[in-house]
């Protein structure tokens, strides 16, 4: 076998395996979606069940309430207690959210790095 054979053979069998690489990066990224999928889904169904039962809590004191000044003032902090809990938990959850994006991109940052320049 000649020298220039023998480099093209070489680099067919550097280009198989990278190739190979890629495919089995590619398969990597399943194995975090469950488990980050799992963690918001337990986010959202813990903010859910929370907010349940807040507005269980508001709807039996504002039962209770004999003045209007007094409903005005059960109804405020209810609202303000429901929109600080609803932006903590968006915050949560969106973090969850960036956390699975990171860890399904993680290994394709591998494949960018050895991808080969091109100038055209």
């Amino acid at each position: 076998m000649s020298n220039a054979n023998q480099n093209d053979s070489n680099q067919n069998f550097a280009q198989q395996q990278n190739g190979n690489e890629q495919i089995g990066a590619t398969d990597m990224p399943t194995s975090a979606f469950p488990g980050g999928f799992q963690a918001i889904a337990t986010a959202y169904g813990d903010y859910a069940k929370k907010s349940f039962e807040d507005t269980k809590s508001f709807a039996e004191k504002l039962a209770s309430v004999r003045s209007f000044d007094k409903a005005v003032e059960v109804q405020t902090e209810f609202a303000k207690s429901a929109f600080e809990t609803f932006v903590r938990e968006t915050q949560k959850i969106g973090a969850l959210y960036g956390d699975l994006a990171k860890q399904s991109c993680k290994p394709f940052g591998g494949f960018a790095a050895r991808m080969p320049t091109t100038n055209r």
